[in-house]
């Protein structure tokens, strides 16, 4: 069989994590040293972002976008903030399988697919990976499991190869890179162009190393884990997948892949209660830019130099569209994407271009739009102005100095969402635990 020259893609995402929690972005040392020297290793490598945003401030909304380069507000299952295990049995909340994705497009076009790790679009049997353009698929369906016993919130069993449950014994980031190691070698002798989504579930709760397999029997069902976890715990699981990244990386070199394989790394949303957001405010939930800023991180040896560093603003939907165009394949006509290609950035991370971004939640029915370095928020019914440039934690509220300025964002952002389906009366909001659990951040 001849070699296809296309690229190949690998895109790994991690759930819940802090825009400070990796070195390079300037996050502190762990007891036990650097947090995240893979990652870093990865940015020196290739390109880093500065102003990158998830589409939402929380999970599947995300994933959403991410799996179909759109607004995430398109769809009705998005609306959840987030999809729960409530959503079981449902045959509208979830991604439908007819609708046009990154990986069904790319599959299309002739690349192999595979999602290793976290799903959290839906349940079967009307909705999973293998019916939205993934060929092969091994992780959990829902947001959350424990990463011992693989059980979802409530204890339901959470661990699927294809459509079936199945079971396998292990620290779950583990089992999740040496599957992803494993999909890499297969590829390098088959030598097809291919599309491997790698979606941890970490750092996310509940709280738990490789070290912490009795937390798994202390839990039972309820994996909030209010009352457990540090910011050494948590700094340990960032390593843990790390390290996995690392394995992967190693097997596109092993394997002669790593040249022409676009690498990009992002987490799902803002951090949770252990994360580092410096100098951000908020986090998961909150449309300050603790909850949306996020890092990216790119590396593609063959195209995009290293060292680079880039303040275009962009999110995740962005990062569909360009694994799109790198690939040579057109997006469907009746579903056009919302996402704009961020390929000339990586090209030459100094270039930058006007790119509007906006966001909406049911939660404390929050509303914003960051326009060059503007921002306009509006959160509880008040609104805000802030410039991030100045003011990145948003303490500076300028809506009283520049009334005009406030008035016209407000006008922009309201003009946007005459173009997107109305929020949902029945959409439901699942924030976990309030401030009679913990202060407010």
């Amino acid at each position: 069989m001849a070699y296809d020259q296309r690229p190949s893609f690998i895109f790994i995402v991690a759930d819940d994590l802090g825009f400070a929690d990796l070195g390079c972005y300037g996050g502190r040392d762990a007891k036990f040293g650097p947090v995240s020297p893979v990652l870093d290793a990865m940015a020196a490598r290739g390109t880093r972002s500065t102003d990158g945003y998830a589409n939402s401030p929380v999970c599947s909304p995300t994933r959403f976008a991410l799996m179909t380069g759109r607004y995430q507000y398109r769809l009705r299952g998005a609306a959840e903030e987030p999809i729960s295990n409530k959503a079981r049995g449902s045959t509208a909340l979830g991604l439908p399988p007819d609708h046009p994705t990154l990986p069904s497009l790319l599959s299309n076009g002739g690349y192999r697919t595979a999602l290793v790790g976290n799903w959290h679009l839906g349940y079967p049997p009307i909705f999973g990976p293998l019916k939205s353009g993934y060929d092969e698929f091994f992780g959990p369906m829902s947001g959350g499991v424990d990463y011992f016993t693989h059980r979802s919130n409530g204890g339901t069993p959470d661990l699927f190869e294809g459509d079936e449950p199945t079971h396998e014994e292990g620290y779950l980031s583990d089992l999740l890179s040496q599957r992803a190691v494993d999909f890499v070698e297969r590829m390098g002798k088959d030598r097809s162009p291919f599309f491997l989504s790698l979606h941890y579930t970490a750092p996310h709760w509940p709280w738990e190393t490789r070290d912490d397999a009795k937390v798994a029997e202390e839990l039972q069902g309820s994996l909030f884990h209010l009352h457990g976890g540090n910011i050494h715990t948590y700094q340990r699981m960032i390593h843990h997948m790390d390290e996995g990244t690392g394995w992967v990386l190693a097997a596109l070199d092993r394997t002669g892949l790593a040249a022409n394989t676009l690498v990009v790394f992002t987490s799902d949303n803002g951090g949770e209660r252990f994360s580092d957001n410096w100098p951000l405010v908020g986090g998961k939930m909150d449309l300050t830019d603790g909850g949306i800023r996020v890092p990216w991180i790119a590396q593609w040896p063959n195209c995009i130099p290293s060292g680079g560093v880039t303040n275009q603003h962009c999110m995740t939907m962005d990062f569909s569209r360009t694994i799109l165009e790198v690939a040579g394949i057109a997006e469907d006509r009746g579903h056009p994407m919302d996402g704009v290609s961020m390929l000339p950035v990586l090209l030459d991370p100094q270039r930058t271009f006007p790119r509007p971004l906006h966001w909406r939640m049911k939660h404390k029915g929050q509303r914003a739009l960051r326009l060059g370095p503007w921002k306009y928020l509006r959160v509880d019914g008040h609104d805000y102005l802030f410039n991030l440039e100045r003011d990145a934690r948003e303490r500076a509220n300028l809506a009283v100095r520049e009334p005009e300025r406030l008035r016209t964002m407000r006008a922009d952002w309201e003009q946007w969402e005459t173009g997107m389906p109305g929020v949902p009366d029945d959409a439901t909001v699942s924030v976990g635990y309030s401030t009679k659990d913990m202060p407010q951040r």
